[in-house]
């Protein structure tokens, strides 16, 4: 069952082969088995689960199931889930349950999914490599000496290993996409404001964004129709409709335009990886696609800009850890300012005190228009790149990471580090969707081919991403640690 898709086991699921506790028992004994080796998981939800399958069981024998009822998934411990630690990979929140469900938890369970637990994450997702977490690093499947990417590294690697057939990550930065390339599986960061993040706790407000991760395309589609739409208790929620985004993923690509920008193939591109990506847009031109350069002229600057303006968002938002009303707070504090700066200097990693520092000295008097206000300039320029690349072409393509997973301790220098997502950090200045598909493979670890889309252009990418992956069987092949903890 672990290598079976979202999709196909939804079917099994509706045709009685299986019942959704016999479902959830075997990913829940694949975790038990396994998740020792990849750390892929803080907290495991077996009696819950168990207890929501039958449940889920119940609604099918009454005839109240929809297609996913009864899948097991798993969230990134970024989602507040009911009486469940929402740690966001920090002993700031070690302690801390949460008192309600985050929206997309509530429609997951509407919709009659069930929650094996909660997985690991780069400490309030600041990080590439899932190395920045509090429980330690997550290993990545096809090569435990590898990282799985970040911060939803757990998420990826519980996917990939076949411990669970979807998971939900979170994307600030590239943190779906990455983490998808680098453990070869599909992941999904949709338009801003497309669903919402309430009760997802916040790392960087204007571009955090929630999203599916899984083995295909056509997963994820089914798992966007559940989490996405307006939310009137998140002000950044858009008031559109949801299309069904399955209706359109055996569109054919004939006529599709698709654009390569010339600053996602220069210096630093890992040559597999490049060859890789070149392979897989012939694929697409074997299917009735063009293809042409364009340019993103304003790319070099993305992640200066993006350093500038999320970690002085992330200043401002975890001002609210401090030790007073939730949250680690430290012992037998002299006075309130003891008590502020001992359990923030003890409940922080150090990555998260590095962009606190790097936030609040920016949003400082005489330095917030030299570099925040500057930033949010080349914001705009960024968003104006991809609108004008987009009156020409209908998708871009591109590698979503300039190398393959990297060894374990090998980024010791954090601009290193932050070079990894400079092919993903523009899209979510910009705003717009992306995903990222397996698309071979550099060195033994796999690639991932990104595709950008316009503004609320999920349906188009999932299309797609949907043909590349009826056409190829990249997606199809699991590492070996998947099959020696069958």
């Amino acid at each position: 069952m672990h290598d079976k898709t979202v999709t196909q086991l939804a079917a099994a699921l509706a045709s009685g082969e299986l019942s959704s506790r016999e479902l959830t028992s075997h990913f829940l004994q694949r975790i038990e088995k396994a998740d020792g080796q990849l750390n892929s998981f803080i907290t495991v939800t077996a009696e819950q689960a168990l207890s929501q399958a039958e449940a889920a069981d119940k609604a099918r024998a009454d005839g109240k199931a929809g297609k996913l009822t009864g899948i097991p998934l798993a969230l990134k411990d970024i989602f507040c889930t009911q009486g469940v630690k929402t740690s966001c990979g920090s002993k700031m929140l070690d302690n801390f349950l949460a008192p309600y469900d985050a929206t997309v938890v509530e429609k997951l369970s509407a919709a009659g999914t069930i929650s094996l637990g909660k997985t690991n994450m780069d400490e309030f997702a600041m990080g590439s490599s899932n190395e920045n977490s509090h429980y330690g690093a997550v290993k990545n499947p096809w090569d435990l000496a590898a990282v799985p990417g970040g911060s939803s590294g757990g998420s990826a690697a519980a996917v990939a290993a076949g411990l669970v057939p979807a998971a939900m990550g979170t994307d600030t930065g590239g943190s779906i996409r990455q983490p998808a390339a680098f453990c070869g599986i599909t992941g999904l960061k949709p338009t801003y404001g497309r669903v919402s993040r309430y009760g997802m706790i916040a790392y960087a407000s204007s571009l955090d964004q929630a999203g599916p991760m899984a083995r295909t395309a056509e997963d994820c589609a089914h798992l966007l129709n559940v989490i996405a739409g307006h939310d009137v208790r998140d002000s950044t929620s858009v008031a559109r409709g949801v299309p069904d985004y399955t209706e359109t993923l055996n569109a054919p690509l004939s006529g599709l335009k698709i654009g390569l920008p010339k600053e996602y193939f220069g210096d630093g591109l890992d040559p597999e990886v490049e060859k890789a990506v070149r392979e897989a847009v012939k694929v697409y031109e074997s299917l009735g696609a063009t293809v042409r350069e364009v340019s993103l002229p304003h790319t070099h600057y993305a992640i200066p800009a993006y350093y500038v303006i999320a970690p002085a968002e992330a200043s401002s938002n975890l001002s609210r850890f401090d030790g007073v009303r939730f949250g680690h707070r430290c012992d037998a504090p002299t006075d309130l300012i003891d008590l502020y700066t001992r359990s923030r200097a003890e409940g922080f990693g150090e990555e998260v005190k590095r962009r606190i520092l790097i936030g609040t000295h920016t949003l400082s008097e005489g330095f917030f228009d030299a570099y925040y206000t500057k930033a949010q300039k080349v914001r705009r320029l960024i968003r104006q790149d991809f609108l004008d690349a987009f009156e020409d072409v209908d998708v871009l393509m591109g590698p979503a990471s300039p190398t393959p997973a990297f060894d374990l301790g090998a980024k010791k220098d954090p601009v290193s580090m932050y070079l990894q997502d400079i092919y993903t950090i523009a899209v979510n200045l910009a705003g717009i969707p992306g995903i990222s598909v397996p698309a071979g493979f550099a060195g033994g670890r796999p690639v991932g081919l990104q595709i950008l889309g316009t503004h609320f252009a999920e349906a188009q990418l999932l299309n797609v991403a949907h043909q590349f992956q009826q056409a190829t069987d990249w997606h199809l092949q699991l590492p070996a640690f998947a099959e020696e903890n069958a």
